[in-house]
């Protein structure tokens, strides 16, 4: 501390070093917080994201994955959506607790449709998508799940007004499922929303629950039927090769049999033929032949006795096949 005689004031020589300090840390604070400031800058893009870059509002650039920097806010602001990432919206109902066991909340609003056969069935699905176009995603539309939300009840309740009941319940799920993803494609395409539907998947396909226990009557009807043809096809595959293997042995052997007859027959012919050619050469000996012939045949099948002429006839009597009256009546 001294005196200053000309101007009588009195100066601390502490008090101004703290005051040089002061500042000097408040310079020092500053520059920190300058500096922290445009550090806030950095940023990393992962590598399932893209950086989409805003320059007071506006998209200004699009960014890779890695390390990159931006002007700080508010100048500058960064959006990194992930667009490898497969979203998923439920429709008709909504998962609470996946479980096990899972529960859910209906929405009845959202999955009960007519059908073209003026039915009303109940259809709860899912949306699964992915970001094709990052900054039609972020600029051109404007809360993406709720369009496609809209864009996909949209197409499902087109595609079932197109179609029978019993077609939606069992073998046209598939086709509906195909025809409701390229529907809701197309809708989002109108919008430019940058959106790729991967698929649209059925969770749960019924009639509503007022007349579930008729359809499962019909249900069980038309099961039954389709087993009694199935049966009746099976019973058919079997009798009909057997009555064709039947038909095709029965004329294989009248088949045979006819060449048996033929040849025989023919046999026979020439036989007579030959037999005639010779008795027309000579008739007394081809007679003679062919009644030794006969006889040669027919003697040896009958019981002969022969007797001497010179016995009288009581002797033949007894060989005689003679039978009494009396024998006759009893």
């Amino acid at each position: 501390m001294f005196y200053d005689e000309p101007e009588g004031k009195v100066i601390n020589l502490h008090d101004s070093k703290i005051t040089r300090f002061f500042k000097r840390l408040g310079y020092l604070v500053i520059v920190i917080v300058i500096a922290i400031y445009f550090l806030t800058g950095i940023y990393v893009v992962g590598p399932d994201e893209v950086g989409m870059v805003r320059t007071l509002g506006k998209f200004s650039r699009q960014v890779p994955p890695g390390l990159h920097y931006h002007l700080p806010y508010p100048f500058q602001t960064v959006v990194k959506p992930k667009v490898t990432e497969l979203r998923r919206i439920e429709i008709g109902f909504r998962t609470l607790y996946p479980g096990p066991p899972p529960h859910h909340q209906l929405f009845p609003e959202e999955s009960l449709m007519l059908t073209g056969d003026e039915n009303i069935v109940d259809c709860q699905y899912i949306v699964q998508y992915r970001i094709s176009d990052p900054y039609a995603y972020l600029f051109l539309i404007r809360d993406a799940e709720n369009a496609v939300r809209n864009a996909a009840e949209a197409a499902m309740r087109e595609v079932v007004g197109k179609k029978g009941i019993d077609e939606v319940l069992t073998v046209g799920r598939s086709d509906v499922q195909q025809e409701a993803r390229s529907l809701t494609q197309e809708i989002l395409d109108s919008y430019q929303s940058g959106i790729d539907v991967v698929a649209v998947q059925l969770q749960d396909v019924q009639p509503p629950q007022e007349v579930a226990a008729a359809f499962r009557d019909v249900a069980s009807a038309r099961e039954d039927r389709a087993r009694f043809i199935n049966q009746a096809q099976a019973y058919r595959n079997q009798v009909v090769p057997q009555a064709r293997g039947e038909a095709a042995k029965i004329l294989e052997e009248a088949q045979a049999f006819q060449a048996t007859v033929i040849k025989e027959a023919e046999g026979e012919a020439a036989r007579f033929l030959r037999v005639l050619s010779e008795y027309q050469l000579n008739p007394d000996i081809s007679r003679e032949r062919i009644f030794l012939e006969t006889m040669e045949t027919v003697w040896p099948q009958v019981n002969k006795f022969i007797f001497d002429s010179q016995e009288n006839n009581e002797s033949v009597l007894k060989f005689l096949p003679l039978v009494t009256r009396e024998a006759e009546d009893e």
